[in-house]
């Protein structure tokens, strides 16, 4: 495989995952970042354990979908993030997502 058709590949794999994006958004209540992953969650449980330097977050996500092109099973039921880093959680706007 050349590097143009790999770049191809790539690309249309990038925009499948945003139209699966669009398309499932409205079903998740929460939009979470970390350093690796974009996740569309329905629960979230954020606990920072300051027992270490730097602090470490635990993130629990329920009934969550993965943004990651490579993955064949985008929605699971549970994930469990450690890191120490930032975490960014968003209560997503329903009425936005809805028209």
């Amino acid at each position: 495989m050349s590097e143009e058709e790999l770049d191809e590949y790539e690309a249309t794999l990038e925009l499948g995952l945003v139209q699966e994006y669009k398309a499932v958004a409205g079903m998740f209540d929460y939009a979470v970042e970390t350093d690796r992953r974009f996740y569309l969650a329905n629960e979230v449980e954020l606990t920072v354990h300051d027992d270490s330097t730097p602090a470490m977050i635990e993130v629990n996500l329920r009934d969550a979908w993965v943004w990651d092109m490579y993955r064949t099973a985008r929605f699971v039921p549970s994930v469990r993030v450690l890191t120490f880093r930032d975490v960014n959680v968003e209560r997503l706007p329903k009425e936005e997502l809805h028209p």
